[in-house]
């Protein structure tokens, strides 16, 4: 009887099961989204998820400890979009609010304004920039 499992993900990560490999010896690390693992580990563009009873693998195109700015760009640029797009309608809603007025509870009022604008389009360009990553990893 021949039984079919498969080990890819949703996100196109290798899956190994912990009985495979019980131990992985690789430092920690802190870079990276855990996505609901327990710990991740990296080894050069080599990034490791572990969960319960197994692990997540991928090749990440930069690795971050060389290179973090190319490795939001090329691996991660749902992040960098959403920072940037996040500063610019900070900056926008702060300098619409705020015109040399010496008042300064009008001004924090305005900087609180501009902070939940910035805050509100970083968490809109990353909903919008993760699923256009995820229909282009789909229809390769």
């Amino acid at each position: 009887m021949l039984v079919y499992v498969d080990f890819l993900d949703g996100e196109g990560c290798i899956i190994v099961p912990k009985s495979v490999r019980p131990i992985i010896d690789y430092k920690e690390s802190f870079f990276g989204t855990k996505k609901g693992a327990k710990k991740q580990f990296r080894h050069g563009n080599l990034h490791i998820r572990q969960f319960e009873n197994y692990y997540t693998v991928h090749t990440d195109k930069v690795d971050p400890a060389k290179d973090p700015l190319g490795h939001l760009l090329m691996d991660a640029p749902e992040y960098f979009i959403a920072s940037i797009i996040g500063l610019k309608v900070a900056q926008q809603t702060a300098c619409r609010g705020h015109h040399g007025r010496n008042d300064s509870h009008r001004m924090i009022n305005d900087l609180s304004k501009a902070f939940q604008a910035g805050v509100a389009g970083a968490i809109f360009s990353y909903a919008i920039t993760s699923i256009i990553k995820q229909l282009t990893r789909v229809s390769k």
